[in-house]
Parts: structure tokens; C-alpha cells; sequence
């Protein structure tokens, strides 16, 4: 009769299942049939253990395989279905895989496997980078605070010589629980905070937590492209775990410099300019800032105030990706606030002659400011927009 079963019909799932839609079966599956929903329902249990045997088979490519050719009979051949006789090999065996969304919720994990394994804590630090650095991708060498296993009492937290006791509040199982109708809710241990034990005599180095703070140094390869905000995981460089659990991650972010000259705009870079007057009527040929170095480029006559001269590809990469922002070069005319007497005498003739050439963009304003003149004041006359010398007009007048 077993060797009828049929572990995807249990699953409810087709041969085809990837290994996300096996997961996701088999958690509604041991929801749907949990002995902590199902008090004392014989059936539901038998269903329960037979969903775990089909995800212990559907879940290894190995045993899939053999099971596809050959069904169960082949996998009792080869000595891997054995199956699950006890619920608490189950949570032992799958009690993480699907964290505390189906096992501790429901009364497994912690309280049937004894006190929870911890990971350990997550930790930070900064890295202040310029923007030739980032632009280019650099190694740095970086230093932070963690925790680690304490030497004396080997995380134990106990005073050499003595022992941790276990907690009597909750047996020693880490986790205390309680039921509400056919739900079973699990909360950590307050007396232990989840060890499962208490330190009547704490080591003397690490006063009982079994860890003890330490600086280390490692070496942390920046990726072209990054901005102020990312952070870098290093995964396994944060705080020990005291119980043999996982360590956990170090976290990097990543600020960068405010540059002189250029401004970021997402991958784009932009550099503001200031050119003359003349510079801008007859067009120049400048040097301008590129993360390269200096080069030149031409700007043309008539360039206006705010003209922008783009540079495709040569501004900021992008991490992990072979294309590159552009490097935007914003031209701005600088009016000199000061003007030596010889200078003046120049642009007074400039203004002279740009009074009797009126220029296009002149030439609509000053129709665009008569229809507004004539609309909203038709009493007053609006000047002239030409530029002509007012004291010309007044003596022919």
C-alpha cells in the first residue's frame, strides 16, 4: 500500500513543479494539517508526516530522480525513504525552512527541538569615498566592532569551573507556550531570552553574554558606479553567534565627497562653467574638467546663457553594467562687476551699434511687452526696446 503513494497527488502538484512551487505545496500542506490545528486527529498527523516524506524526497534533485524513475520502491532500494516516525524528527529536519511562519507558530521548532539556535547580530559601519575612487571602482580596507565567542568561557557565559543551569520557567526549551482554541503560540522565554538556560556565576570577561567585542579589519572591493546610500553586505562578518547558530552580516555604507567641480546626477556628472560675453557671440574653444583629466572642446557663436555641452558616456558607470552616464558641461556668461575705463568706452560703442540691430529674441519681447502695455495700461507708453540712448531721442523729440 505505500509503495502506492503518489508524492505529488500529496502534494497536489504537477511532475513538472520547480523547486518554488514544491516549497510553497508543502507549506500549505503542513499548515493545512499541523497536529496543533488538528488536536488529536489521528488522520491529519498520518497526512502530516506523509507531506513531510514527499518534500524530503521532491526537495533533493537525487531523490526526485531516483523517485521519478523508479517511485518508492526504487528509493527504499537505495536506503532514502525512510520517512518520518516521530513529529519532532520533522521539525528537527524542516523546522527552518520556512522560519517561524509554519513551526513555531504552531508549536514546533524551539519548544520540540530544545532552545533555539541564534544567529548573530547584524552590524554597521560607514566608508567615505571621492568620486575618482567611485568612478573607477577601488579595494579598501575597513574597520568595525563585532562580537566574538569569548575565549574564557567558550560562549558559554559561564564562570570557569561552573555551568550554565537550565531555566526552569520554561524547562529549558527556550520558548514558552500558549494556547488559544486550536492555535498554539510561541513567545520566547523572558526568564532566558530564548537560551533555554541561566548563568548563576557569569564569566567575568564577558559578564555572562559569551561574547566579547573586537576589532577587525577586512578588505571590501567598492564596484564602479556606487552612490552615497548603498550599502555592501559582507555576509558572516557581523556578531558571533554564543550557541554555535550563524553569525551575522556587516553592513557597509557608503558615502562619497562633495566634488569641487562636478555635481552627480544619477550616472550623469555635471560641471558648471563660466565663459565671457565674447567668448559666447563668437564661440571659443576652452578647457573643461573630465574625470580623465583637462580637455578641450568647442563651444559655438552664439552660445547662449545656460547652453549645455554633453559628453556622451564620460560621466559615472554603471555598477555592473558596461554603459556609463554622460558628462554635462552647463555654460554660463560671467558679467564683470568691475570694468576698467577703456573697457567701458568698448561696450558703450557694443551697446551703441546693438541699439540700431534689434536681435530676434529682442524683437518679440518688445512686441510680446507693447500688447501687455497697450492691454492692461493704455495710458502709458512702453520704451523703447532697441536700447537706444534716451538723451538721442529727448533732443529730437
Amino acid at each position: 500500500m505505500a509503495e502506492e503513494v503518489d508524492y505529488y497527488e500529496i502534494l497536489e502538484i504537477d511532475r513538472s513543479a520547480s523547486q518554488d512551487e514544491i516549497k510553497s505545496a508543502y507549506r500549505k500542506a503542513a499548515l493545512k494539517y499541523h497536529p496543533d490545528r488538528n488536536p488529536g486527529n489521528k488522520e491529519a498527523e498520518a497526512k502530516f508526516k506523509l507531506c513531510a516524506e514527499a518534500f524530503e524526497v521532491l526537495s533533493d534533485p537525487e531523490k526526485k530522480d531516483v523517485y521519478d524513475r523508479y517511485g518508492r520502491a526504487g528509493l527504499e532500494r537505495n536506503g532514502g525513504a525512510g520517512g518520518f516516525q516521530d513529529i519532532s524528527d520533522i521539525f528537527g529536519a524542516f523546522g527552518d525552512v520556512f522560519g517561524d511562519s509554519i513551526f513555531n507558530i504552531f508549536g514546533g521548532g524551539a519548544s520540540r527541538g530544545g532552545a533555539r539556535v541564534q544567529q548573530g547580530a547584524d552590524v554597521r559601519c560607514g566608508l567615505t569615498l571621492d568620486l575618482h575612487e567611485v568612478a573607477k571602482g577601488v579595494s579598501k580596507e575597513i574597520r568595525f566592532r563585532r562580537r566574538e565567542v569569548c575565549q574564557t568561557c567558550h560562549g558559554s557565559g559561564a564562570k570557569p569551573g561552573t555551568q550554565p543551569e537550565v531555566c526552569k520557567y520554561c524547562g529549558g526549551r527556550g520558548r514558552i507556550q500558549q494556547s488559544t482554541g486550536v492555535f498554539s503560540i510561541q513567545t520566547t522565554c523572558p526568564k532566558c531570552g530564548g537560551r533555554g538556560t541561566v548563568i548563576a556565576e557569569p564569566c567575568p570577561d564577558c559578564r555572562g553574554s559569551g561574547l566579547t567585542p573586537r576589532e577587525v579589519t577586512r578588505e571590501i572591493r567598492i564596484p564602479a558606479g556606487v552612490d552615497s546610500g548603498v550599502r555592501l553586505r559582507l555576509q558572516g562578518e557581523g556578531d558571533q553567534s554564543p550557541n554555535g547558530g550563524p553569525s551575522g552580516d556587516c553592513y557597509v555604507l557608503i558615502q562619497i565627497k562633495k566634488h569641487p567641480l562636478f555635481r552627480r546626477e544619477g550616472q550623469d556628472l555635471v560641471c558648471q562653467i563660466p565663459i565671457g560675453y565674447a567668448q559666447a557671440a563668437l564661440g571659443a574653444e576652452i578647457d573643461v574638467p573630465t574625470l580623465d583629466g583637462v580637455e578641450k572642446i568647442k563651444i559655438p557663436a552664439g552660445t547662449q546663457n545656460g547652453d549645455v555641452v554633453r559628453l556622451k558616456g564620460r560621466g559615472m558607470p554603471t555598477p555592473r553594467r558596461n554603459v556609463a552616464g554622460d558628462l554635462l558641461i552647463q555654460l554660463f556668461i560671467e558679467v564683470p562687476t568691475k570694468i576698467k575705463p577703456e573697457h567701458e568706452k568698448i561696450l558703450r560703442k557694443l551697446a551703441e551699434y546693438e541699439g540700431d540691430a534689434v536681435l530676434p529674441e529682442r524683437r518679440s519681447f518688445g512686441s510680446s511687452l507693447k500688447k501687455f502695455v497697450s492691454e492692461f495700461f493704455p495710458d502709458k507708453k512702453a520704451s523703447k526696446p532697441e536700447g537706444k540712448d534716451e538723451s538721442k531721442d529727448e533732443k529730437t523729440s
